[in-house]
């Protein structure tokens, strides 16, 4: 097993370094394709995968991703009414057939899935995303491997018992001082590349103290939607690490977070 998750643990990494470092329209495409993936293991626990409310998530978000490439986001409100429109359409005119909780799982699964991850498209896109876009593996991979060391030496307060009982708040705090740390020594080298940051240390190093504490509300939701429906992997499209989401639960939420911290601070 452990051999599994190694292999394909470096195949990922290898997949990412070169789909991240390209840019353009081959990151573009996968993750509109990752995002699909991750609405179906979204919508399969909801039992949702392929009923109308699940299809018109999907034609959202395929809409959504449009926008994004044609830069439209300011249509998006717009798109978002008129799925719910069609959601709830299709909800009244074959009432009782379909629940109010799968409209709502339909509409949430658009905007927990697609909308966040697209952001790290979105940031590989800015000025100086060549480097930024970096920060959000920082920020995600950074905050779990201290806050694992922090919490195995010093952790004693559990942050989440009745969710996730081996998480403490010392390590808690430990993955955002180590996401911090590294950002800095990342700035320390690649710093001086960025034209658009005033001071990148101090921006990389805040904006990832901020996607750290992020990082780990999101790795958090992750598991609360799995213990509310009694699964312990999301799919296991993965070898030995289960489903898109189960590896994309946290930078679901770092990559708008740095998006925004970086917009912030720059």
């Amino acid at each position: 097993m452990f051999t599994k998750r190694l292999a394909s643990g470096i195949i990922l990494v290898i997949l990412a370094i070169i789909t991240v470092e390209k840019g353009g329209l081959l990151l573009y495409g996968v993750m509109a394709i990752v995002s699909l993936m991750g609405m179906f293991e979204l919508y399969r626990v909801l039992k949702i995968e392929k009923n109308p409310m699940g299809i018109i998530g999907y034609l959202t978000a395929v809409v959504y991703y449009g926008l994004v490439w044609y830069d439209c986001q300011q249509h998006v409100t717009f798109m978002s009414i008129v799925a719910l429109m069609a959601m709830m359409g299709v909800y009244v005119l074959t009432f009782p057939k379909y629940k109010t909780e799968e409209v709502t799982g339909a509409f949430f699964g658009v905007f927990y899935v697609a909308v966040m991850l697209s952001y790290l498209y979105q940031v590989r896109e800015m000025s100086d995303g060549v480097y930024l876009v970096w920060l959000i593996f920082i920020s995600s991979w950074g905050c779990d491997t201290g806050a694992y060391c922090v919490g195995k030496l010093i952790g004693r307060h559990r942050m989440t018992p009745a969710l996730s009982p081996k998480k403490t708040i010392e390590g808690a705090i430990g993955g955002i001082v180590a996401a911090a740390l590294l950002a800095c020594l990342y700035a320390s080298v690649f710093g001086g590349r960025m034209t658009e940051i005033e001071n990148p240390r101090y921006t990389c190093a805040i904006a990832c103290a901020v996607a750290a504490v992020i990082s780990q509300i999101g790795d958090l939701a992750a598991s609360a939607i799995k213990r509310n429906h009694d699964i312990k992997d999301y799919g296991n499209l993965i070898p030995g690490h289960g489903g898109i989401l189960d590896r994309f639960d946290s930078m679901l939420f770092t990559a708008p977070a740095i998006y925004f911290a970086v917009i912030f601070l720059k």
